[in-house]
């Protein structure tokens, strides 16, 4: 942990790296060595390379050095103060610092349009979802509306009737550590190219040949430790595996934050959230924490597959997550267009929680408005990358089981490798080699469809 002291340090090192960065993609001699690789002779891969660098080149000479220095600055400053802000429940405070960095993603967002020819909120979203346009993201969302509401209902009612044995704590942090390791190996994490370490939110960064994975623990609930490992595993194994010959260049990152997004949740809501799994895990947890009726698979999946309607994102069941994501997604939207000033948030996040959950978070700014870390530091776009990735997963999933249709079956096994070497074949391998329609299209036989994930979750939840 990193002390608080040092933030001002720490924020002023990260903007003169940031400006660095910055001025050497902004070189003048850069655009013409550009032009000039274009005329040569290239490889089909080489020249998806190309484009790649040069998307990171235009998007750098859109905006100044100095905007680009003000803009880390003031979010360190917002994200710093946020962390005591958010327990005190401190609007105010927070607000002070949020407006301007919503000033500046403003400015950024327009400059941005200029040289794209989007709208200032599609710019953004551009750096996370490439490709990706608000008009998408509309469709795709009201689609969710039109299924969603009535399906949480739905499944709140079935849910009502069953009973859940829950596990009975204390979990000691060291035998949960010895459980998510034995997942992680299971799950095929490279431990020679990683390891897995604690935060007070679970993380994982690094590069190819160094992935750290972090997690948190609760000696009164090991399944939150235990999936947040295999959520981090699914980004980590994507990483592992990009294609070693590109390692450093663009074209060997993942295609988007959504493509990525969905490799974690392929990983724990496709498998790990599952029926066959839950066989996997059971012996796991016995032979750590000592038998209990809990532990059988039938109660696990149970577990597993709770729903409730809840203030927090993060802790969200698959159900109600995408409830979370329309929310924000309509807020920072508006918030970008100059629609709505960032005062005006809690109001309406109170309005659309209500709406969307049936949840009263009047005066709850800790746990309402002030709950997730991205606007701090200005990262407007991010949020709609959470849904399309659960949508991708459930689409991958369809795809996989059309060629394996004894899927489940293998799981059940102990037999992963299906899943493995499809992700590997279609999406791990092909990074960003292609626009994310065509990767989807290629992976799968068809564009984006959400009806897949729609299916997945009628399936799971309102089944027998």
């Amino acid at each position: 942990m990193m002390p608080p002291k040092g933030n001002a340090a720490r924020a002023a090192a990260e903007a003169e790296l940031q400006t660095l960065m910055h001025r050497t993609l902004t070189d003048p001699q850069l655009g013409a060595l550009l032009d000039s690789a274009e005329q040569e002779s290239l490889t089909d891969v080489e020249r998806a390379n190309l484009r790649e660098i040069r998307r990171d080149w235009r998007g750098a000479n859109a905006l100044p050095e100095s905007l680009v220095e003000a803009k880390t600055l003031a979010g360190a400053r917002c994200e710093h103060a946020w962390r005591e802000q958010r327990p005190a429940n401190d609007w105010p405070g927070f607000l002070a610092n949020l407006r301007e960095v919503v000033r500046l993603s403003r400015e950024e967002a327009q400059l941005l349009a200029q040289q794209t020819g989007l709208s200032p909120y599609d710019a953004l979203m551009d750096r996370y979802e490439p490709g990706m346009r608000s008009a998408d993201i509309d469709r795709l969302f009201a689609d969710l509306r039109t299924w969603l509401p009535d399906l949480i209902a739905r499944v709140e009612k079935k849910q009502a009737s069953e009973q859940v044995e829950r596990p009975r704590p204390p979990f000691a942090a060291a035998d949960q550590r010895a459980v998510n390791l034995k997942v992680m190996r299971l799950l095929g994490f490279d431990f020679e190219a990683g390891r897995l370490d604690e935060s007070t939110h679970p993380f994982s960064g690094g590069v190819p040949e160094d992935v750290r994975l972090t997690t948190r623990y609760r000696e009164d609930d090991f399944a939150q430790s235990l999936m947040g490992t295999i959520h981090e595993t699914g980004h980590a194994r994507f990483e592992q595996n990009l294609p070693r010959e590109w390692l450093g260049q663009p074209i060997a990152q993942a295609r988007s934050y959504g493509i990525h997004e969905s490799q974690s949740l392929s990983f724990e809501m496709q498998l790990a959230r599952g029926r066959a799994f839950a066989g996997l895990l059971a012996p796991l947890l016995r032979e750590q924490f000592g038998a209990q009726a809990a532990f059988e698979p039938d109660n696990l999946y149970g577990l597993f597959t709770r729903m409730r309607r809840g203030k927090i994102r993060v802790d969200a069941d698959e159900v109600t997550y995408p409830a979370h994501v329309i929310l924000r997604y309509e807020i920072e939207s508006a918030l970008i267009a100059g629609e709505i000033e960032a005062a005006d948030i809690p109001a309406l996040w109170d309005e659309k929680m209500q709406a969307l959950l049936g949840i009263d978070t009047r005066g709850d700014y800790r746990d309402g408005c002030m709950q997730d870390v991205h606007w701090t530091d200005g990262a407007f776009g991010y949020f709609p990358s959470y849904t399309l990735g659960a949508m991708y997963a459930a689409q991958w999933f369809a795809t996989i089981r059309r060629g394996t249709p004894d899927l489940d079956a293998r799981i059940a096994r102990g037999d992963l490798q299906p899943v493995f070497a499809w992700l590997e074949a279609n999406i791990w391998s092909q990074a960003s080699r292609w626009s994310t329609p065509e990767l989807v299209m290629r992976a799968s036989g068809e564009a984006l469809n959400p009806h897949h994930f729609q299916v997945h979750l009628e399936k799971r939840y309102l089944s027998s």
